[in-house]
Formats: C-alpha cells, sequence, structure tokens
C-alpha cells in the first residue's frame, strides 16, 4: 500500500515538472531532525494520553507479555510496521492529494477535506466507533497543521509512527479498534466507554479530544508561521 500511494507521484514529478520533494517527503530529510523531533512529540501525546486514563482509573499497566530478546525483536517489528503504515498514510492523504487540492481551493479547505477522508477511512476498522473516527480525523487536521509550518512531512511521519508503536506495543491497547499481537504488556482498558474508549482503545476515549487541543497549541507556539522569505530555499511553500 506505500508503493502504490508513492511510486505513482514519481511519475507525475515528470508530468508537473517538479522534484519529488515537493509533494511532502523530500529525500534528503529522510528520517532528519523533523522525523525524530516529530517521534518524541508523538510517543510524548500518546504517553501522556495513557497517564490521564491511568491516573483516572480507566488503564492498568498489567504484568510484561514477553520477555528477553522478543522485547527487541517485537518492537522493532512493530517500528518498521508503523513506520511503512505511517509514509503509506500521511502520503496518500498529506502528500500529493494536498499538494493538488491545495492548487485548487487552498491549503485549509484542503486538509478539511482529507483530514474528513482520514477519519472516514477508519470506519473499516473493527471494532471502531464514531469518536474513534472523529478523533482520527482531528489528529489528521493537526498533522496537516505539521505539515504547514514544517514545510515537509517527516514530522508528521514520525508522530504518526511513534504514536501508533506507544499505543500497539508500549502501552499495549487497541489502536482504532486493533489490537495486534506481539505486544509488551498484558494491560487493561475499564470503566465506562466515553472514558476508556472500549473496543476503540484510548482514541475512542473523549479525553483524547484534550491532548489533541494540547499538541495542537503547543505545536502552534512552538513552530511559527513559516514566510516565503523566511522558510529556507529547499522549504516547498503550501501556501497556494
Amino acid at each position: 500500500m506505500m508503493l502504490a500511494a508513492i511510486l505513482p507521484a514519481f511519475a507525475m514529478t515528470r508530468i508537473e515538472g517538479r522534484p519529488f520533494g515537493d509533494f511532502g517527503l523530500p529525500p534528503h530529510r529522510i528520517f532528519g531532525r523533523n522525523f525524530w523531533i516529530g517521534s518524541l512529540w508523538g510517543i510524548a501525546g500518546i504517553s501522556a494520553l495513557m497517564f490521564v486514563l491511568h491516573v483516572a482509573g480507566a488503564f492498568e499497566f498489567g504484568s510484561l507479555a514477553l520477555h528477553g530478546t522478543r522485547i527487541m525483536k517485537f518492537a522493532a517489528y512493530h517500528g518498521a510496521l508503523f513506520l511503512l503504515t505511517a509514509l503509506f498514510e500521511e502520503f496518500l492523504l498529506r502528500g500529493y492529494s494536498q499538494w493538488v487540492l491545495s492548487r485548487g481551493i487552498n491549503f485549509w479547505p484542503a486538509a478539511v477535506l482529507l483530514s474528513v477522508a482520514f477519519g472516514y477511512i477508519h470506519k473499516s476498522n473493527p471494532g471502531e466507533a464514531k469518536t474513534g473516527l472523529i478523533a482520527a480525523g482531528l489528529i489528521g487536521f493537526f498533522l496537516c497543521l505539521t505539515l504547514r509550518r514544517t514545510g515537509d512531512l517527516w514530522w508528521a511521519v514520525g508522530f504518526h509512527m511513534a504514536w501508533d508503536w506507544g499505543e500497539s506495543f508500549l502501552y499495549s491497547v487497541p489502536d482504532s479498534g486493533a489490537l495486534l499481537p506481539g505486544h509488551l504488556l498484558n494491560s487493561t482498558l475499564h470503566g465506562p466507554v466515553w472514558l476508556s474508549g472500549g473496543s476503540v482503545g484510548p482514541e475512542g476515549s473523549y479525553l483524547v479530544f484534550a491532548i489533541i487541543a494540547t499538541l495542537w497549541l503547543l505545536f502552534d507556539r512552538i513552530y511559527r508561521p513559516c514566510a516565503a522569505s523566511s522558510c529556507g530555499a529547499d522549504t516547498p511553500v503550501r501556501g497556494l
């Protein structure tokens, strides 16, 4: 799926007469500073949510489900899995699609449409619910802000990967309704669905909206709007 989303864009570089990096994934920034900072924000965001759920009595860490070298093995496996997932979903909905729509209807209207689509594609996940779909859409909209302010998708890819990795492996809870094998803990979610998220997992909890709002406000404070004259020669300006 990642290749199906990204490879056609290479053909479009010839048609559009633009470098591939203009579509959100400049190769010279791969696994650069933005990616790792985004990863830190992702693990911090999901950790904050799980901590609040724990304090509220809706999440218990439980015992270790893995031991010895299997911990590192599955940590790496989930890291690779969610890196590919992040590349696929970010480029599909905030890469070339965002670039094309921005040319026609401007950046933020395009971001709204694609964020709604991002939430909707999670509808097919088993165990998903309306709250989780809204949360996914809002997280997608937040990642549009990170694209706008950083100039590329690497921050969003790092965030997306780390959030999913922390949710599925580290805290071992359902991610958009899916509980994956090979997770670290025998953790449990309990209590009312509005608090715990129920079958959706933490993204189905009403508390996720407070975390998303906090992420938005902090990012907006730290990453100020970038004018065309100050973005740098290799930063695409996405205000079309």
